[in-house]
């Protein structure tokens, strides 16, 4: 059931982050107020990296900011340190 929720979860914060990067694009485009990055960053840090990279990448928003670009990165890596680490500890412990 735990796996379940997670994987729920992380469709839910993926898509988010996808749509505010979106939205973002579309209000830089109108010239309008944006998404504040803070917020952009917390999506993929609270899960949403995949659906933020993708959307970086395919919509071509955000790919020259230095800051913001490795910032997201640096989020990505440390999911997938995570992640590693996460998978290592349950393989041992069987």
């Amino acid at each position: 059931m735990f796996q379940i929720l997670a994987l729920i979860y992380l469709v839910v914060v993926n898509v988010a982050a996808f749509a505010a990067f979106a939205r973002d694009k579309r209000l830089a485009i109108e010239g309008r107020r944006r998404v504040p990055e803070d917020r952009l960053l917390a999506l993929a840090f609270l899960g949403g990296s995949i659906g933020a990279k993708i959307a970086q990448m395919s919509l071509r928003h955000k790919i020259r900011k230095e800051p913001f670009r490795q910032q997201l990165n640096g989020i990505i890596s440390v999911q997938i340190v995570a992640l590693a680490a996460a998978f290592a500890i349950a393989y041992l412990a069987h």
